[in-house]
């Protein structure tokens, strides 16, 4: 088994253009529409991915459910909730499981490649080093226990979330 350190990469990219096996959406509660990265998720995928989500109905904060990618370069689509932040501890565990759960699907679909997104650090208000620090910890602890995933990305939308994954990793060599 390779190291977590050789399965983790960063990435500066529209997260809906990579081919891997699944990434994972920034999802609200309802599973509704919303914008930001599951705006940009839902328009590229298609309708049937709404169908599926109504049909679903509801993901509690730190729990994940699984789609197919549809029209997407992705084979399946994980949606998840972060916690909206208020600056409470324990809100750091929920957001933590997140990427526990969303690995735990990927774990039992035998999914490979996954790519995360910046969960919480958009409109649910989450500071961006303390979501990515909390990321980054899940991402590593999982990859400690796992054989399945050989590749996990940490897809970002701009240099500076990028710039602070790729310090995280640089840390672990």
């Amino acid at each position: 088994m390779n190291e977590p350190r050789q399965r983790l990469e960063t990435i500066e990219a529209d997260i809906t253009t990579l081919a891997v096996d699944a990434i994972v959406n920034a999802a609200n509660a309802a599973l509704f529409p919303g914008g930001g990265v599951d705006g940009a998720i839902r328009r590229k995928a298609g309708r049937e991915i709404d169908v599926d989500l109504y049909h679903i109905g509801h993901c509690d904060p730190g729990t994940a459910v699984i789609t197919s990618g549809y029209r997407l370069p992705a084979a399946k689509v994980i949606h998840t909730v972060a916690p909206i932040w208020a600056g409470q501890e324990q809100q750091k565990a929920v957001l933590a499981n997140c990427y526990d759960s969303s690995l735990k699907l990927a774990d039992t679909h035998q999914l490979r490649t996954v790519a995360f997104p910046c969960i919480g650090a958009g409109i649910y208000g989450w500071p961006a080093d303390i979501a990515a620090q909390l990321a980054f910890d899940a991402v590593v602890a999982h990859l400690n226990e796992c054989v399945v995933q050989t590749r996990i990305i940490f897809c970002c939308f701009s240099r500076a979330d990028r710039d602070r994954y790729a310090a995280l990793i640089a840390q672990m060599e």
